[in-house]
């Protein structure tokens, strides 16, 4: 019997041995793994999303029931919306639209559901233009921060600068959404606690969530954000009140 094998499909420049990224490529890389890294200091280690009272109701208890709180934050609620947020910005600010650029960033801002979710977006987004701005800046970033003409939250902040520095949507969205997740999982490990390898497997089982979600804010329109996170919304009102905090929020 005669046998024939298909040709693998091409996968991108990693599939391909001794392939190499463009100049544009390696800058875009370099760019995001340094924005949306735990190392970039917006203050992330300092909130926890709700996630300490979820801790202390007994809600988060192990790797578990992190990862499931985790995957419904992420699917039904602020991983989306803020998704979302970041996709409109960053076609905004890359077509110019500042109408669009501001409707958005007011809309992104006022869709906090507590006061402590409120500061921690709008102290990251401000961090986020702070430094962005201090460090790398580009010609057009400060006419996109202008035009918003308010309090930029952060996937507004990082929809304008990826934008404003020519990185495409698809990757700037799955590093945002990584980072969230990351971070997410750092409050939970100190909470709870969980170890380092326990934390690396709650971040593995994560990884379709975040490409579906991912998928999903990419083709989603503004008529399709929704949360359905009730008790995580619940979680951040109450942790305002909670007795011992180590987390803003």
């Amino acid at each position: 019997m005669l046998m024939t094998t298909s040709k693998p499909a091409d996968r991108g420049p990693l599939a391909r041995p001794g392939a190499t990224l463009s100049a544009d490529e390696a800058a875009a890389l370099y760019r995001l793994m340094t924005w949306l890294s735990p190392a970039f200091p917006v203050g992330a280690f300092s909130y926890s999303s709700g996630i300490e009272w979820a801790v202390e109701a007994g809600d988060i208890g192990d790797a578990a029931t992190l990862r499931d709180w985790l995957s419904s934050m992420l699917e039904d609620g602020p991983g989306f919306c803020d998704g979302v947020f970041l996709a409109y910005t960053h076609r905004a600010a890359t077509s110019s639209d500042d109408a669009m650029l501001r409707e958005v960033a007011e809309l992104a801002a006022a869709f906090a559901p507590s006061r402590e979710r409120h500061l921690e977006t709008a102290s990251q987004g401000r961090a986020f233009i702070d430094i962005a701005r201090a460090a790398w800046n580009c010609d057009g970033l400060d006419r996109l921060v202008a035009a918003c003409n308010g309090a930029i939250v952060y996937p507004v902040a990082a929809g304008i600068v990826s934008a404003a520095h020519a990185i495409p949507l698809a990757p700037t969205m799955h590093a945002f959404l990584h980072a969230l997740t990351s971070n997410w999982i750092s409050a939970g490990a100190r909470l709870i606690p969980l170890g380092q390898t326990d934390s690396q497997r709650a971040l593995a089982a994560l990884e379709p969530i975040v490409a579906a979600t991912a998928k999903r804010t990419i083709g989603a329109a503004l008529d399709d954000l929704g949360s359905a996170t009730f008790r995580a919304d619940l979680s951040s009102m109450r942790h305002e009140t909670q007795y011992t905090r180590l987390f803003r929020s």
